[in-house]
């Protein structure tokens, strides 16, 4: 029997995006998808739950147990759509990351300048 991380993998090929993309999109760390495959580990329900929320197009019952269609029945027409969501998504996830992490460069900065001018 297919285990959930082989329809996450069948989800990520349908929407023509990288496995990197897709864990930004769904907020889990770099590499997790492909780690839990490599490892023909579980995934967790929180990781789910993210999955069907970004992606409602998206039929839980054949993410969890394989039975039924990948796709709901009134969203297969909706994907193309989807996917320029999907990107656009993404995207800001990055430049929020990447603002972040700029921030919390200029502070640790900031430290270091004040301790140098206190020595």
């Amino acid at each position: 029997m297919s285990k959930t991380i082989n329809r996450i993998m069948l989800v990520i090929k349908h929407l023509g995006i990288s496995a990197r993309q897709f864990d930004i999109s769904i907020g889990t760390a770099n590499g997790y998808i492909l780690r839990m495959q490599k490892n023909n580990a579980s995934v967790g329900s929180d990781v789910i739950e993210r999955i069907v929320e970004l992606y409602p197009q998206i039929n839980l019952v054949w993410l969890i147990t394989g039975q039924g269609d990948m796709l709901l029945e009134n969203s297969k027409k909706e994907t193309s759509k989807t996917n320029h969501e999907i990107e656009q998504y993404i995207n800001e996830r990055l430049s929020e990351k990447w603002s972040a992490e700029k921030k919390q460069l200029l502070d640790e900065i900031l430290k270091e300048l004040k301790s140098i001018e206190k020595n």
